[in-house]
């Protein structure tokens, strides 16, 4: 084991199980922190636009569009979890797609409830290294391309999006054509440097546009679900953007994050900056009843482990 793979396992291990009073207290200082930034955030977005506004729309909103809503974000964690099989299959780890989907949605749940601790890749670094011993430096490469997968996908549907977005001064030709050659930027640095991930690359690739239609799809039923019957590209974009803001492990499940970008966004595309900050939380709250159902894999442990393969298998 290399020094960075035993790096990842170590700190990961330590998350799971906190041996020392100093790592605890790691633990809740980071959760404390969170809590802080998004508070902060969140203080200073309703600074500026009124709550009461974001609470009428919560609660008159068409409940039947938001479970069609509910329903296309739970389709995007079923592709999510497809989508990481194909970077798993790169490192020759073949997981039962039901036993990955469990896993999948834990790793979820983790990372809502749990900010202040593990994560969910980390737990699926844990747990996939200490069942199959496979590196911990594989494992966590394969889960970091699935994420970057994600965010290349974001970046291919803002560049579609500007066709129907006037008010960004700029032709379509220079975002495609900057998307298009670090694309190919991007391929040719995994097949020069990671070889066993160029396999796969275009299929989880492909997944991951679908994950992201599906979240798309999400925010055009909460949109309908207020009787909306604008222009939907400002806020597909504004939301796409928030997508990448809450990437930055700072808030708690990028709560506050999102709503700034959604508040900042407000002016420049000429959105109603109220029913912005209303599809933010929303689609918090979607991912929120999601997420709660991976609590059912960590009251039920043995329930997870259904349908995993033995190291033996996996060699096969």
């Amino acid at each position: 084991m290399t020094k960075i793979e035993d790096a990842i396992v170590h700190e990961v291990e330590d998350d799971v199980k906190p041996k020392t009073w100093k790592q605890r207290l790691w633990n809740v200082t980071k959760l404390v922190l969170k809590l802080v930034i998004t508070s902060a955030l969140l203080y200073y977005v309703f600074s500026k636009v009124h709550f009461s506004d974001v609470k009428s729309r919560l609660v008159h909103a068409n409940y039947w569009w938001m479970a069609a809503g509910v329903c296309f974000y739970f389709a995007s964690m079923i592709a999510s979890s497809w989508r990481l099989l194909s970077f798993f299959k790169s490192i020759n780890l073949r997981l039962d797609p039901r036993f990955n989907f469990r896993l999948y949605l834990l790793g979820i749940f983790y990372n809502f409830l749990l900010p202040g601790g593990i994560g969910g890749d980390g737990y699926k670094i844990y747990l996939l290294n200490k069942t199959y011993k496979l590196p911990a430096k594989k494992v966590f490469t394969a889960i970091l391309f699935d994420r970057l997968s994600g965010l290349w996908a974001i970046g291919l549907i803002i560049v579609c999006l500007k066709v129907f977005i006037p008010q960004i001064p700029i032709h379509i030709a220079i975002p495609a054509g900057i998307f298009f050659a670090g694309t190919i930027i991007y391929y040719f640095v995994v097949k020069k440097f990671f070889k066993e991930f160029a396999k796969h690359f275009f299929k989880g690739h492909a997944k991951a546009v679908l994950v992201q239609t599906f979240q798309v799809l999400t925010i055009i039923m909460v949109l309908l679900g207020q009787d909306f019957s604008g222009k939907f590209a400002p806020y597909l974009l504004a939301f796409l953007v928030s997508a990448i803001a809450a990437v930055v492990p700072v808030t708690i499940g990028g709560a506050g994050a999102r709503e700034l970008v959604f508040q900042k966004s407000a002016d420049f595309f000429h959105i109603d900056a109220g029913l912005g900050i209303y599809i933010s939380i929303s689609f918090y709250l979607i991912s929120l009843l999601v997420a709660l159902t991976g609590i059912y894999y960590l009251l039920r442990p043995e329930r997870l482990q259904e349908g995993l393969p033995t190291a033996e298998e996996i060699k096969e």
